[in-house]
């Protein structure tokens, strides 16, 4: 068996079962300069095709982020390649290249757990490699110097030119067919922190939001006419983050704390620059939140943006709140539509039974309202199915509509449980986990959804074969 065999990352592979029932800790930032495989490697660690791959270089203008799994440890993977090819064509001096290369891993030696210098092993160290280790060398946080392309055994004789980098041993690998991308996910789980198991049990009655979204949205206003509205102030705690501020209210029966995003500011404090590049801060306020506040600006329509943010909350198995902003700046005739409200509900259909509320933050119009949605939303994400319950509806789902044969053999089921994790997490033990086809998995989650709810959460379906022990 080769090399590449017996250490690669399977581009499609199905995660086990027990990586699929935590959320994720810790994030990993990718980090280099244009064309080196960045993408190529966030696909590769997540499984799926998110971002472009293209030899134009610069391709990838916003950040991609996913959640994936290795022995046993959930983290977030973030592909940092967010430089606009505008610039490498407009400015052959690459001054502002360079100026945006520079913001960018700052920012991830600030916020990632974790990261991965990536260059082209057969292009050998350039000028702009070595501009971004010398900011990430200085950064205080794990660093792994990666070594890409390298497609062929010949390809190892270039390694001697990384060492130039002053970072330590290189790992060199192929993005593209998997070389030795095993061994790399092995020195990232090293690297990571250990998790604060603490950290992610919320205090007794006390519900996590964090308000996220991109920038010019209106998340300050959203904040501000929050902490005005509820008028019960408790008081601004630091939290776990760099330079964050959890501010607590009062609402109902529960504390609320409003979790600290790059959107999170005081009234008349903006930073552009630090709100561009605000993604990763984003992504450490969802990891601990119990809910997620995504604003959108109603007047400007959904962005694909928009529906990423809402779908890395989501897998990260937390609670979704749509928030449409800027309602009043909607003409009389689009609001009174009812199709233009069904199109933002639509732009989220991969969440069952999220809520959406039109909002105007700056006028304090139906700010009440977010409160209560994500209550209700934390409420029903932690819904706990009684198991003879959920045995008796799933059997008669079964029975209503069975699965189909594939290949003379059949999909039964075993036994059925919730997992006791924060998001709801259905495992079916049944005799062959491949049988599951995602469809039919469809069909047990909407049975379940039409007697429990779980509005606004996601679902997991966790199939697992029955061992020797349950045998």
């Amino acid at each position: 068996m080769t090399r590449a065999a017996t250490r690669s990352r399977p581009r499609r592979r199905r995660r086990s079962a027990d990586a699929d029932l935590g959320p994720p800790t810790g994030i990993v930032a990718i980090v280099g300069r244009p064309n080196v495989g960045k993408s190529t490697l966030f696909n590769r660690f997540t499984g799926q095709r998110h971002a472009i791959v293209d030899e134009l270089a610069g391709l990838t203008r916003d950040r991609l982020y996913g959640v994936t799994d290795w022995r046993g440890r959930r983290f977030t993977v973030v592909d940092t390649a967010g430089l606009d090819p505008e610039l490498v064509r407009d400015d052959p001096g690459r001054v502002e290249l360079t100026a945006g290369t520079q913001q960018q891993a700052r920012l991830a030696i600030a916020e990632a757990d974790v990261c991965i210098l990536l260059v082209d092993v057969r292009a050998g160290v350039t000028a702009l490699d070595e501009e971004v280790a010398n900011i990430l060398r200085t950064g205080g946080k794990p660093l792994i110097l990666v070594g890409n392309k390298a497609d062929s055994p010949t390809n190892s004789h270039y390694a001697h030119e990384l060492y130039r980098l002053g970072i330590g041993e290189p790992i060199l690998i192929s993005a593209l067919i998997g070389t030795d991308t095993g061994d790399l996910l092995d020195r990232v789980v090293e690297e990571l922190p250990p998790v604060n198991e603490a950290a992610n049990i919320p205090a007794d009655e006390e519900l996590r939001l964090a308000i996220v979204g991109k920038q010019n949205v209106g998340k300050s206003s959203l904040l501000n006419a929050l902490v005005g509205a509820q008028r019960a102030l408790v008081s601004s705690l630091p939290g776990t983050t760099r330079d964050a501020v959890d501010t607590l209210v009062v609402h109902g029966n529960h504390t609320v704390r409003l979790v600290d995003t790059a959107g999170i500011r005081r009234r008349g404090v903006v930073d552009t620059n630090v709100e561009h590049y605000s993604l990763l801060r984003a992504l450490r306020a969802l990891e601990r939140s119990d809910v997620a506040v995504l604003v959108v600006d109603a007047n400007d329509g959904i962005s694909a943006q928009d529906r990423h943010v809402a779908g890395y909350a989501v897998d990260a198995g937390k609670g979704l709140v749509i928030i449409a902003n800027k309602w009043d700046l909607i003409d009389q005739e689009k609001r009174a539509d009812p199709s233009f409200l069904k199109s933002i509900q639509e732009a989220f259909d991969f969440v069952p039974g999220v809520p959406v509320l039109t909002v105007s933050a700056l006028e304090g119009r139906n700010v009440q309202r977010v409160l209560d949605a994500a209550a209700a939303v934390a409420a029903a994400r932690a819904v706990r199915i009684p198991t003879a319950a959920l045995n008796t509806l799933l059997r008669d789902a079964f029975l209503a509509h069975p699965p189909r044969n594939d290949k003379g053999r059949q999909l039964k089921l075993l036994y059925a449980t919730q997992a006791s994790t924060p998001a709801p997490t259905i495992v079916l033990f049944v005799n062959d986990p491949e049988l599951l086809h995602f469809a039919y998995g469809r069909y047990l989650e909407n049975r379940i959804r039409a007697v429990f709810g779980f509005a606004g959460t996601r679902m997991r379906m966790v199939a697992r074969a029955r061992t020797e022990r349950d045998r």
